[in-house]
């Protein structure tokens, strides 16, 4: 790095100011609402008998599972640096590996199975765009030890309350549930025995909703010719094996029941598949037990992301409210979480397979799907009280008032600017102050206060505050003794 005093460096230097690319800078709006999700959720997750825990924004880079390095450097996906004792680390991926690692490395003296839920930034080396960060929040709830499906059924539960809590109403998400050895099963008896044709049909079955049943049904087989002239080479399955992955897939009866009915009939009676269903089963009768309807989590045997990755139940938070962007055009966000069974991560660094499920959701993304549905998570932006300085020599005056304010648990600056009033209004008006209180010399003197109702003023601006009795009940402005203060103050911001 170079600075202004470097031989090669002009004096007159001076750097563009200038974010990078894919990090966001927040102000008090975004970081209020996230704070909100983060404490509605952390309740709901504690209430469920999770611990809280956090670890180290690095790991060693060979603690990363698929994005070990394979490089001098490995940057691929992540960002890494090399310590002092020639050793990499990356900033995390996400907060499973590290719980991984944590597991693995403090088992002998963990309860168990262990319950844990976290939350913090994330870093991802890859390329930014639209809605795509390269740093964001997760918040994640994982259960290491248990290899039981009501394991499952709890992590499915805490996320649908957690979603609830965190301001999405009952019927604006639903979690969506499959098993992976449902469809490997299916696939084996099938015929498809390697990994990249399972793979393949994992992908095509992922654009069901794209391409509907026909695009789907040419992917499963020799390929797909798009419109534009390009072909897409297919999963390479026959006849049968088609019919049997597009008849499963297309197996869901909204209600849990139902659809592990028509998912019996289906998968032809493999063992692996057995397993699956058996498990989908247990999960569905406690999800009954702790009071989740069919409306809240059911089971979509077309959800299939992430099964290359999961090693048995996998679930999928979708967004059902309709939301608009900022020129109210509608727009999808779709899946705003996700999660599953991974039992083989903690053996990448014990050698035994430790049996683990949890739930991930982004929370910058959860509120920015919030704010499209019209809902603001982090409620209406209020600024502090603001007291006008007139005179240097009655800054003590003002902070007197200022203390007194805060005091009572009442958010309040004094303006510290050399502006006038008008620019002090303005300022007021841009913090989102409910109110400015005025000390001139009369009202000193008086021993009085002249209180300035802004949120008054925005109210009859919208043309909500044109009802004379309203207008009595709360004036717009009013001096009034300074040991009234307080509670007129807390009139004003409802408090």
């Amino acid at each position: 790095m170079t600075t202004a005093s470097d031989d090669t460096t002009p004096q007159d230097f001076r750097p563009e100011a200038r974010s990078p690319r894919g990090f966001a800078d927040k102000r008090a709006r975004d970081l209020r609402a996230e704070r909100a999700i983060l404490e509605a959720v952390s309740a709901v997750y504690e209430r469920y008998g999770f611990e809280a825990l956090d670890t180290g924004a690095f790991e060693y880079a060979d603690a990363l599972g698929k994005f070990l390095p394979d490089s001098d450097r490995p940057n691929e996906g992540v960002f890494a640096l090399q310590d002092d004792d020639e050793q990499w680390m990356a900033l995390r991926y996400d907060l499973t590996a590290p719980l991984a690692r944590f597991a693995a490395q403090n088992w002998e003296t963990l309860p168990k199975p262990f319950r844990r839920y976290a939350f913090g930034p994330v870093w991802r080396n890859e390329k930014p765009g639209p809605g795509r960060f390269r740093q964001f929040i997760q918040c994640d709830a994982d259960t290491v030890g248990s290899a039981r499906p009501e394991a499952d059924a709890e992590i499915i539960a805490m996320a649908v309350e957690g979603l609830e809590a965190a301001g999405l109403p009952r019927g604006a998400a639903v979690l969506k549930i499959n098993n992976r050895k449902l469809l490997n099963g299916l696939l084996t008896a099938a015929g498809a025995d390697s990994a990249g044709q399972k793979l393949a049909v994992l992908r095509a079955v992922d654009k069901l909703d794209r391409l509907g049943v026909d695009g789907v049904r040419l992917l499963l087989g020799e390929g797909r010719l798009d419109e534009s002239g390009d072909f897409t080479k297919g999963a390479g399955l026959k006849g049968t094996a088609v019919d049997s992955v597009l008849d499963f897939v297309q197996a869901g009866a909204g209600g849990r029941a139902a659809t592990l009915d028509n998912i019996a009939r289906v998968i032809g009676g493999s063992a692996e598949g057995d397993e699956g269903l058996l498990e989908l089963s247990r999960i569905d009768a406690a999800l009954t037990s702790l009071g989740i309807a069919d409306d809240q989590a059911f089971i979509d045997p077309s959800i299939v992301r992430g099964l290359e990755y999961y090693t048995g139940a996998v679930f999928e938070a979708e967004l059902l409210l309709s939301t608009t962007d900022e020129k109210g055009n509608k727009v999808s966000f779709g899946s705003i979480g996700g999660g599953g069974r991974y039992d083989d991560l903690v053996a990448r660094f014990t050698g035994t397979v430790t049996p683990a499920t949890g739930f991930s959701f982004g929370v910058s993304r959860l509120a920015a799907a919030l704010r499209a549905a019209g809902r603001e998570p982090g409620g209406v932006a209020r600024g502090p009280v603001v007291v006008i300085t007139f005179d240097q020599a009655h800054m003590p005056e003002y902070f007197s008032v200022v203390g007194q304010l805060r005091a009572a648990g009442i958010p309040a600056e004094v303006y510290l600017g050399t502006s006038g009033m008008k620019p002090q209004m303005k300022y007021a008006d841009r913090r989102g102050a409910p109110a400015v209180v005025m000390l001139g010399g009369d009202e000193i003197a008086a021993g009085t206060v002249t209180i300035k109702d802004l949120d008054a003023g925005r109210m009859a601006a919208e043309g909500l505050a044109d009802n004379a009795a309203w207008k009595a009940e709360r004036p717009g402005q009013q001096t009034i003794p300074r040991g009234q203060l307080v509670d007129a103050v807390r009139k004003i911001i409802g408090g």
